[in-house]
């Protein structure tokens, strides 16, 4: 094993049997291709299906650990939480704190293009690295690697749900996670005296969310605002009955009786 491979595997806390797993988990379709491509112009031994097991260990590890770590939270809390932790860009982060990207293998054109630093590159080789280990050495301790990777991503999304948790705190994370912007409060109205005003807020995302809530304080308002947008998150949209037909179909055409045989 050269010796980046050897300093992923110190950092993941795993010694690999098969050192050809890691190998392959950190191998682009691009170097695949350049490196040894087959008769159909397809590349072999790139991290591609290794990228597709990792991504079900990842989830699994993290749906597991959220479960325990949080007992109060709903479903639709904790698929959000799993959401904020295994998007691309927080896999991303985990994979430079690795060294993924100085270990990629990369074809030419991907390495002028800078490759090793794309998002997406490095949180893919991230799955396939965990998928890696999987294979390697079983389910419990890829678990046990993943926890480790992901320990301080975790800890940061679920310290959000608590008895008095933040819901603008975890529709943000949601919502950066998913479309990379910031939700956007503002105060539509206000009643009532000074001494006992009731705030009336709206919270916009880009264009395709809108709630609002109230409350006896701008932040009560913004809290309920929030959390009235994440239960139009969890809510699936109506499907739509397909239109009827503006003019309704023409009745079958029925045969006329034959002449009598005098009129032949």
């Amino acid at each position: 094993m050269d010796d980046k491979l050897l300093a992923i595997a110190q950092r993941l806390g795993h010694t690999f049997r098969d050192e050809r797993l890691l190998e392959r988990a950190l191998t682009h379709r691009s170097a695949a291709f350049e490196a040894a491509p087959t008769r159909r112009g397809r590349p072999a031994g790139d991290n591609e299906r290794l990228e597709f097991l990792g991504d079900a260990v990842l989830s699994m590890a993290v749906s597991d650990a959220l479960w325990h770590r949080c007992p109060e939270a709903s479903e639709g809390e904790l698929t959000r939480m799993r959401a904020a932790i295994v998007n691309e860009a927080r896999l991303a982060e985990v994979a430079v704190a690795v060294g993924v990207g100085d270990a990629l293998k990369l074809g030419r054109g991907e390495e002028r293009t800078g490759g090793r630093a794309k998002p997406s590159l490095l949180a893919d080789a991230l799955e396939a690295t965990f998928a890696a280990v999987y294979l390697d050495a079983g389910i419990e301790r890829a678990r046990e690697v993943v926890l480790a990777c992901m320990a301080p991503v975790v800890d940061r999304v679920a310290s959000t749900v608590s008895a008095n948790r933040d819901e603008k705190s975890v529709l943000q994370e949601l919502i950066q996670a998913k479309h990379a912007v910031t939700p956007r409060y503002e105060v539509v109205d206000t009643a009532g005296p000074d001494h006992d005003r009731v705030w009336h807020v709206e919270v916009r995302v880009g264009e395709f969310l809108r709630a609002r809530g109230s409350g006896r304080s701008k932040k009560a308002a913004e809290q309920e605002a929030a959390r009235n947008a994440l239960r139009a998150l969890e809510t699936p949209a109506p499907s739509t009955p397909p239109s009827p037909p503006s003019t309704p179909p023409a009745a079958p055409a029925v045969p006329s009786d034959p002449p009598p045989p005098g009129d032949l």
